[in-house]
């Protein structure tokens, strides 16, 4: 079933940023050694630019007789737009970017040891347990050989979990401070139910951790990276605790998202656009999540790690017949 058709009451609008470097995409190489100050990775908090300040779009040449309008807003990756032609200039550069190279290649999967072969070899199961694990997967034809070890073998949820851990190259994370409410801006609703995501915290004003059950989503944790600014520490979190937890967060008040099918990229753009027009922004920035666009856009500066739910607007897009993919 095409994603953006499954059953979801809040959406939002997505940004982008350069491919590199996150905190490089969001800062002032000159305001300080570690990609600038933490004002300047902030969204609205922009560097001095002079007296009046200047179009983004590099192809503009009327930028300077636009004398009557605001010089504040809108804002798009932390440039003015004088018009909305620059403004869907500048968001088509940014759609190119987003979509250069993706599905011309075909994708690249990362082998991992099988969990019981790890396990085994870890001394933490038997061969008897993993061929009665084995046996119970292929009978009913269902479920991950964890599930069974588990349920038929009686092992310890636990030790699967640290497993995963193990085969992910990644921690297990602790549910301790989880504020469902707090962090519902970090990701919008959509995205943490189609892709099993968890917004777990956020340390140092600096970090925020990312939990699944039972996979990573590199892609998922890259866009919320370039999106927040802040570094992404992805993890497990025990199945147990992980499925209570994403239930919560599925009930908590997320910013308000609206959902775009176009029918070209072209449209795209010019809807894109004309959204950011509209409202104005701050600050609006566009990420790729698998093959959707996630365009976010604040309505005043964020003064803190988290955006308010009230100051952000998502959008998350796509183009006809080119619907998301999740984690492979």
């Amino acid at each position: 079933m095409p994603l953006l058709m499954r059953r979801s009451t809040q959406l939002a609008l997505p940004t982008a940023m350069e491919q590199a470097s996150p905190a490089a995409a969001w800062t002032d190489p000159e305001q300080s050694e570690e990609f600038g100050t933490r004002a300047a990775r902030l969204p609205g908090h922009l560097p001095p630019r002079g007296l009046l300040r200047e179009c983004a779009n590099p192809g503009c040449s009327s930028g300077w007789l636009q004398i009557w309008r605001s010089r504040s807003v809108p804002i798009f990756e932390r440039g003015w737009n004088c018009s909305l032609e620059c403004t869907a200039a500048r968001l088509q550069a940014a759609v190119s970017r987003e979509l250069d190279g993706r599905g011309s290649s075909a994708t690249v999967h990362r082998h991992r040891v099988p969990l019981g072969l790890l396990m085994l070899e870890q001394g933490w199961i038997t061969q008897a347990q993993l061929r009665g694990a084995l046996e119970g997967q292929r009978a009913n034809r269902a479920g991950r050989i964890g599930h069974w070890l588990i349920a038929k073998e009686g092992v310890s949820e636990h030790l699967v979990t640290r497993a995963l851990g193990l085969q992910w190259s990644c921690p297990v994370l602790p549910l301790e401070y989880h504020d469902p409410e707090g962090l519902s801006p970090v990701i919008p609703r959509l995205f943490v139910d189609a892709f099993g995501a968890v917004p777990l915290r956020v340390a140092a004003g600096r970090l925020i951790y990312l939990g699944f059950e039972d996979r990573l989503d590199p892609a998922l944790s890259l866009a919320v990276e370039r999106m927040s600014g802040l570094r992404v520490e992805s993890g497990l979190v025990q199945g147990s605790q992980f499925r209570p937890a994403h239930a919560r967060m599925l009930e908590a008040k997320f910013p308000p998202v609206e959902l775009l099918e176009a029918t070209s990229e072209p449209a795209l753009v010019r809807a894109l656009a004309k959204a950011v027009e509209r409202a104005k922004p701050v600050e609006s920035r566009l990420v790729r999540v698998h093959d959707c666009l996630w365009l976010r856009m604040w309505s005043r500066p964020q003064c803190g790690p988290i955006a308010e739910a009230a100051c952000v607007r998502d959008m998350i897009c796509t183009v006809s017949g080119q619907f998301m993919n999740g984690p492979q």
